[in-house]
C-alpha cells in the first residue's frame, strides 16, 4: 500500500525521544566542508593494492566497512586478510563530527531513511572502502589450518582497492550454485579463485565456532522497506553463504583484535551476551521437543540440541532459532579489566570479543581503532583513559539500545500501515516475548510483531498461535492480536 505518514519525518520524532540526534548540526556541517579528500596514502604503510580485494554488503550498502581477501598457503593453511576503513584518519577524536558520533554511537536503519552516525560525505563515500578506489586501512591477517584454528594473526596499518562492489545476494547465489559466475565476479582476474577460497575458510570457521559451543541460530530478518514506487513491502530472509562469508570473517577479525588488545595490555571495549538469565525456559522449550538441557547454561549442549533440531525439522527450526535468540538477551559493552574471567560471548562462545570492524557505522568499532593506532604508531597513551571508557561503555549500550529500539517502532508503524487495512483478519504467528509490558507475536505472513490484548494468559515464548488483528496505530507502531 502506498505510504500515509511521513515515516522520514516520525523517525526523526521518535529518535530524538529516544536522546538520538537525526541532523547534523552547523557546526558539524563546517567541519564537514572542510573534508575534501579521502586520507593521504602513506608511504609508511604496507602497499597492498596487489591483492584481490571485494566488497560483500547489502543491495543498498554504500558505507563499505571492510574488504576481504584470501589465499592457501603451504601445508594447506588459510590466511585471510580482513580490511577495515580507517576512519579516524578523517575523523579526529573530540571533533564537532565525533561529538554527533559519540551522542549517537550508532548509524540508525528505519524503513524511509538511514540516519548515518557520520554524514554520507564521509561514510559513504570518503571513509568508505568504495569501488575502484585506493583507501587506508587497518588490515587483520589471520592464518588458520584445516580445523579452523587460529594459528597466528597481526594487525597493520596498510594501502588497500577495492576491485568489486558485491551484494550478498549476487555472491550467495553463485556459491549456492542457484546461478552462473556472475559478470561483476567474472570481470575481475583472480577474483573468482580468492572468493571460492574465502567460502571454504567460511565453513571451516563456521565448524571450529560450533564445535566449541557457538549457537546454530538461523532466525530469519524480517525488515520493513520503502520501495521505488513509493509502497511499503516486508523483506524476510535467512543468511546464505555470502552473508556466513562476512559474518566468519568479521567474528574472525573481532576475535583476533581483542586477542591483540590483551598481549598489547591496552584496556579496551568488549562486547558481551552475558549467561542467559532465561535458561530455565530454554531448558523447557528443549523439554518440549524431548530433549533434556543441564540445569546450568551450557552452550555446547545448547547447540547440539539446535543442530539435531534443525536436521529433524528444518522448516520450522527458523522459529525456534526467533525463540531461543529471545530468551538469550541482548549484549552490551563493557570494559576488559579482568583478563583472567572476562564476562565472554555466550552465543558465540568466546570468551574474549571486541567489535572492530564497521568503524563507519558504528562508534564503539571507531574507539577500538584509535586505540590500536595509537598502539600501533608508539604512542605512549591511549586516546581513552579507563574512566572515559567505563562512561563510553554504559553510553554506547544505551545508545544502541535506542537505536534498536527506534527501528524497532519505525518497522512496526511501516507495518501497521501495511496491516490498516486487513483489521478482522486472522494469521498464524510465534510468541515471542513475555512480559511486564504484555505478550508479544511474530506473525508469519507478513513477518510483523504485534503485541496480543487478549487470550494471552496461558502462552509462553515458543508458543505457535493463531490471532486476529483488532487494532493499528501508525505513528505509535502498535498492532493488536487477539487469540482465536
Amino acid at each position: 500500500m502506498k505510504i500515509a505518514i511521513d515515516l522520514a519525518q516520525l523517525a526523526r520524532q521518535i529518535m530524538q525521544e529516544k536522546g538520538l540526534q537525526p541532523n547534523f548540526s552547523n557546526e558539524e556541517l563546517q567541519q564537514l566542508s572542510q573534508i575534501t579528500h579521502p586520507a593521504p596514502l602513506s608511504l609508511t604503510y604496507m602497499d597492498l593494492r596487489s591483492l584481490v580485494w571485494c566488497s560483500i554488503d547489502n543491495d543498498d550498502s554504500r558505507d563499505l566497512d571492510q574488504l576481504t581477501y584470501a589465499e592457501i598457503e603451504g601445508d594447506n593453511k588459510i590466511t585471510l586478510w580482513i580490511a577495515i576503513a580507517d576512519v579516524d584518519a578523517l575523523v579526529s577524536k573530540d571533533s564537532a563530527i565525533d561529538i554527533h558520533a559519540k551522542m549517537n554511537t550508532t548509524s540508525v536503519y528505519t524503513p524511509a531513511k538511514i540516519f548515518p552516525m557520520l554524514p554520507e560525505k564521509l561514510s559513504t563515500n570518503l571513509t568508505s572502502l568504495s569501488e575502484n578506489e585506493d583507501r587506508v586501512a587497518i588490515v587483520v591477517k589471520i592464518q588458520i589450518n584445516q580445523t579452523g584454528d587460529i594459528e597466528n594473526s597481526s594487525l597493520f596499518q596498510a594501502i588497500v582497492h577495492n576491485y568489486a562492489k558485491l551484494t550478498y545476494n549476487i555472491v550467495g547465489d553463485w556459491l549456492e550454485e542457484k546461478n552462473d559466475l556472475p559478470v561483476e565476479i567474472a570481470r575481475v582476474p583472480g577474483l573468482e579463485k580468492t572468493l571460492r577460497i574465502q567460502h571454504q575458510a567460511a565453513q571451516i570457521l563456521k565448524q571450529n565456532r560450533h564445535a566449541a559451543g557457538s549457537l546454530t541460530l538461523e532466525s530469519p530478518k524480517a525488515e520493513a522497506k520503502i520501495d521505488s514506487n513509493g509502497q511499503i513491502v516486508i523483506q524476510s530472509s535467512l543468511p546464505n553463504f555470502a552473508q556466513q562469508l562476512i559474518e566468519e570473517f568479521m567474528v574472525a577479525a573481532n576475535r583476533a583484535t581483542a586477542e591483540h588488545f590483551s598481549e598489547a595490555k591496552i584496556v579496551s571495549l568488549r562486547r558481551v551476551v552475558r549467561i542467559p538469565k532465561y535458561w530455565n525456559r530454554i531448558v523447557e522449550v528443549a523439554k518440549s521437543f524431548g530433549e533434556n538441557l543441564p540445569e546450568e547454561p551450557d552452550s555446547k549442549a545448547l547447540d547440539s540440541f539446535l543442530i539435531k533440531r534443525k536436521q529433524v525439522d528444518p522448516a520450522s527450526f527458523p522459529d525456534l532459532s526467533l525463540t531461543i535468540i529471545k530468551l538469550l538477551g541482548r549484549g552490551e559493552y563493557v570494559v576488559e579489566n579482568d583478563k583472567d574471567s572476562p564476562p565472554g560471548h555466550f552465543a558465540l562462545a568466546l570468551s574474549d570479543y571486541t567489535h572492530f570492524t564497521a568503524p563507519n557505522r558504528r562508534f564503539p568499532d571507531l574507539i577500538s581503532q584509535r586505540q590500536y593506532k595509537a598502539f600501533l604508531q608508539g604512542q605512549k597513551n591511549s586516546p581513552y583513559k579507563p574512566q572515559e571508557l567505563n562512561s563510553l561503555a554504559k553510553h554506547c549500550t544505551l545508545q544502541e539500545d535506542s537505536a534498536n529500539k527506534v527501528e524497532r517502532q519505525l518497522n512496526k508503524s511501516a507495518a501497521a500501515a501495511l496491516l490498516s487495512s486487513q483489521i478482522g483478519s486472522v494469521f498464524k504467528g510465534l510468541v515471542t516475548g513475555i512480559g511486564d509490558k504484555g505478550t508479544w507475536v511474530r506473525i508469519f505472513q507478513p513477518a510483523v510483531d504485534g503485541k496480543i490484548i487478549r487470550g494471552f494468559e496461558k502462552l509462553r515464548i515458543g508458543d505457535k498461535v493463531s490471532v486476529k488483528l483488532t487494532y493499528v496505530n501508525i505513528p505509535k507502531g502498535f498492532i493488536d492480536f487477539v487469540t482465536e
